[in-house]
Order: C-alpha cells, then sequence, then structure tokens
C-alpha cells in the first residue's frame, strides 16, 4: 500500500524529486538529452532573472548570467530564455486560464514558463497537460481577436535594434593590428574612427567562444562603454581610483592607457560583485590594479593612502536605461507590464549620484573626474551635473570637453551642457552619458580620438565655451553652505 501511494505521489504530479529527474536525463539520447539539460539550466537563471526583476536589483545581466562559464549548452539556454520571456505575458495568461501554477508548481514558476513555452510553441517536449493548454491558448486567441499565435505575439512584440558588434582590444596583451589580421580570417572587421583600441564586426556576431575573447585579449564591450576611460585620459603614472569597478571592463581599460604604469584602486562595495571584478582584472593581465571592497562614499580623502589620487571615474549604480535594449530588459515582466518608469526609484539614484559626484572632489591631489551613467535620463544626467556644478567650480573644477568631433552631446538644460558626451541608443546601439570635469589650474590634457595613445592640449574654442563663473569664497565654511542649500 505504501509502495502504491509513493508511485502515486511520484507520478501524478510530475514534479518528482531529482532521483527521478536523473533517471529521465539517463535515458535521453543525443539532442534530447541536450534539450533536457538546456531547459534545467534555462529555468536556473531564468528563475534569477524573474526574482531580480521582481526587486528592480538584478545582479547581472541576462547575457552576462547565460555566457557564466558554468552553463553547457550557452546558445540553446540563451535562446529558450529569450523566447520564453517573449511568449510569457501569453504563457502567463494560458497558465491563469487553466489554473496551472498553484501552490504545488509555485517553487518550480520558472520550470514550468519554460515547459510551457516548448508544449505551446517548441518543440513538443514534456507533454503534460498539452491538450489543456492548448484548449485554453485557443480560448485567449479568440479573446483578443486572432487568429493565429504570431499575430498574438505581435501585440506584446518589441522592435529588435539591429547594432553593429564592438570588440575592445586589450592592449596589455594584443596589439590592434594584430587583432585586426586574426579576425579578418573569419569576420569582416574594420576599424572604429573615433577610438583606436576598438574594433566593428557586423550586427549579430557571435565572439563569447572565440579564443581571442577567452584568453583576455579583446572584450566585448560596446563604444559607448569604450568611451568612458578614455575621456578621463589617465596619464601612466598616475594613481587612480575607479569609485564603482564591478565588472571591471572600465577598469581593466584603464590599465591599459595607463601602460601597467601608476595605481588604479578599484572598489566595489558588494561582495557578490568582488568575484566578477578580480576575473576581470585576471583575464586582462592587468598589474597595477588594487581591489578594494569599500563603499566608495566610506573612503576619508584625508587618508595618505589616497593623497596621490589624480583621477576619479565615477560610474555609479543607475537605471541602465541606456543599455536596456542590449541587456534584453523589454523582455522582462516589469518592462512588458509598462513598468519602467520609476520616478521615486530615479530620485534616490540621483540623490547618491549627486552625493558620491560631491564626495569625489574631496581628495587633495585630484585632476580629473569623469562621471558616466548607463542612463538616457536627464534626472541622472544632465539634472545631477548642474546641481553639483557650483560645488565643483568651488573646488577649482570646470566642465571640459572630451571628444570635440563627437556630434551628440548633452542636452540643452544649462549653460556649458554642450561639454557633456551622450550616445543615442538606437544610433550607437547603448545610451551612455559622460561629463568630465578637470581642475582648472591642471595641465589638462584630453585624448585625441584620432591619434593612438596621444593627448592634446585644451583648444581656445574649448576654452571660450566656458561660462563666466561667479567669485566665490573658498572656505569650508561655504562648501558645507552650499551643499547643504543642493
Amino acid at each position: 500500500m505504501k509502495s502504491m501511494r509513493k508511485k502515486k505521489k511520484g507520478g501524478a504530479t510530475g514534479g518528482g524529486g531529482g532521483e527521478e529527474n536523473e533517471l529521465k536525463a539517463a535515458k535521453l539520447k543525443g539532442a534530447e538529452r541536450s534539450a533536457y539539460f538546456a531547459r534545467r539550466e534555462a529555468a536556473k537563471i531564468l528563475r534569477s532573472v524573474l526574482e531580480g526583476d521582481a526587486k528592480r536589483r538584478a545582479l547581472a545581466s541576462i547575457k552576462t548570467l547565460v555566457y557564466h562559464p558554468s552553463v553547457r549548452n550557452k546558445k540553446a539556454t540563451f535562446a529558450l530564455i529569450c523566447q520564453t520571456l517573449k511568449h510569457l505575458p501569453i504563457i502567463n495568461d494560458v497558465l491563469k486560464s487553466a489554473s496551472i501554477l498553484n501552490t504545488k508548481w509555485k517553487k518550480q514558476e520558472a520550470l514550468v514558463y519554460i515547459i510551457v513555452y516548448d508544449i505551446l510553441f517548441g518543440q513538443k517536449y514534456l507533454m503534460r497537460h498539452k491538450d489543456a493548454l492548448h484548449l485554453h491558448l485557443k480560448k485567449i486567441l479568440t479573446q483578443r481577436n486572432v487568429t493565429t499565435v504570431k499575430e498574438l505575439f505581435a501585440l506584446h512584440e518589441v522592435p529588435d535594434v539591429s547594432v553593429p558588434r564592438n570588440v575592445r582590444v586589450n592592449t596589455l596583451k594584443l596589439d590592434v593590428d594584430s587583432a585586426l589580421v586574426e579576425l579578418q580570417k573569419k569576420y569582416s572587421v574594420q576599424k572604429d574612427d573615433l577610438l583606436p583600441d576598438l574594433l566593428i564586426l557586423p550586427p549579430g556576431t557571435d565572439l563569447h567562444d572565440h579564443p581571442l575573447v577567452k584568453n583576455g585579449s579583446i572584450f566585448l564591450q560596446g563604444k559607448a562603454s569604450s568611451m568612458v576611460a578614455p575621456a578621463l585620459s589617465p596619464e601612466p603614472g598616475w594613481e587612480v581610483l575607479d569609485a564603482c569597478a564591478a565588472p571591471g571592463n572600465k577598469t581593466v581599460h584603464l590599465a591599459a592607457l595607463m601602460k601597467r604604469k601608476g595605481r588604479i584602486i578599484a572598489c566595489e562595495l558588494k561582495n557578490e560583485r568582488i568575484k566578477r571584478l578580480n576575473d576581470t582584472i585576471k583575464l586582462s593581465g592587468a598589474s597595477n590594479i588594487q581591489v578594494l571592497n569599500e563603499d566608495f562614499l566610506n573612503i576619508n580623502p584625508k587618508d595618505p593612502s589616497y593623497s596621490k589620487i589624480k583621477a576619479i571615474l565615477l560610474d555609479p549604480s543607475c537605471s541602465g536605461s541606456g543599455t536596456a535594449a542590449s541587456r534584453l530588459d523589454h523582455l522582462l515582466p516589469s518592462k512588458v507590464a509598462g513598468q519602467d518608469i520609476d520616478t521615486e526609484r530615479l530620485n534616490k539614484l540621483a540623490a547618491f549620484q549627486r552625493k558620491a559626484l560631491h564626495h569625489a572632489f574631496l581628495f587633495p591631489a585630484l585632476e580629473r573626474v569623469v562621471y558616466s551613467t548607463c542612463s538616457i535620463n536627464q534626472v541622472e544626467n544632465e539634472d545631477v551635473v548642474k546641481s553639483v556644478l557650483p560645488i565643483a567650480e568651488s573646488y577649482g573644477f570646470q566642465l571640459a570637453k572630451p571628444f570635440p568631433e563627437w556630434q551628440c552631446r548633452g542636452l540643452p538644460v544649462f549653460e556649458g551642457s554642450e561639454n557633456l558626451v551622450r550616445t543615442d541608443p538606437a544610433k550607437h546601439g547603448e545610451g551612455f552619458f559622460i561629463a568630465l570635469f578637470a581642475k582648472k589650474d591642471a595641465n589638462l590634457s584630453a585624448r585625441s580620438n584620432k591619434n593612438d595613445n596621444r593627448t592634446l592640449r585644451g583648444s581656445t574654442k574649448t576654452r571660450n565655451l566656458r561660462r563666466k563663473k561667479p567669485i566665490f569664497i573658498h572656505t569650508n565654511l561655504f562648501r558645507m553652505w552650499l551643499y547643504g542649500q543642493l
């Protein structure tokens, strides 16, 4: 009797334990076995994606999670997750209509989504509830006044933006011309006209398994992201602080620009991101980076350890609205439901960004600060710079103009915004914002974007664009008062 109940418990629910799953997997062969493990891996990643989206605190993007070394069948897993997310509004409607996603299945919600996608739209694998699901899908088609699944899917579909694949050559390991020759063996490649270490490949080029990517000779980094470190243009031998460093692509870019000379302090608060940062540094071959597990705001600028910091790269937490397309955020339930604009969250982020930027100006030897976000929101970009500009000027800083030939500049909301840099997600693949603050009496130089690793002095035209500055009383009391007003 016990054995009968045990058999019924395992067979009737279809949600048997790990042993049963392993036995099933052992019987599968070839494509079926690969599909089985792809679904298990996809469900695990999908769970992380959905939990992060629900909390608005995703630890990593879909691509980052899928292309982790532990994921075996990357292409199949990536395709399955993307397709499941694309069809998730329909899947949820079907599950709700069929009353299948009850309490018993709730713990395996992500796996249910994967399986239901496969039953309704995929390769007809794991057919439990097949008839019921198809029946309710037909009802939803009727309710939405469409005749085919393609028409139903079109109601939720977001058009894809096709942009070139950019890769940054890690000059710590490989020179640009050698990378170009190697990639041209298989792909159509050309050099970027702005950044000397950036190469351009056709849209959709998949390089995740390429040897040059695996050994750290090239990094899969977009053009907008690759503009941040050159905007700061640290000189070899300087001491530089990367205030919010993980995952580390910009940090190791700084190391390459500095040719391993000098010192870079990579500051990261979150423990779970420290490992990723260390992995990136190790892959790059950089030897002058010190990782600091600390909150940037808790660093004492008067500490002798930071008395020689000449440049700070501040890329703080932001909404990520500028990279939403490349991260596939449009597939997430919160975006599909139209919850992509959270004013309260944006205001909290902007408050932190202002505080962090002000903190950067306190370092005594500082000559340059780059403030950057991967956001397209004015409240995180121009508004932050405008509010902090009086404080920056009281410390002797002004806005400089990196990449003078770059056409896409800041929104014209205050005098001097033409010095800011923006990139357009539709045109450049990502929406980034860059502001360069430079000490007025420092020997300021900006990286020339047409010459490799060379700098040029601020032009007379740039100096003429500087706004007329009011006279400030340079006292600590005044600074405290002014910051309080802001």
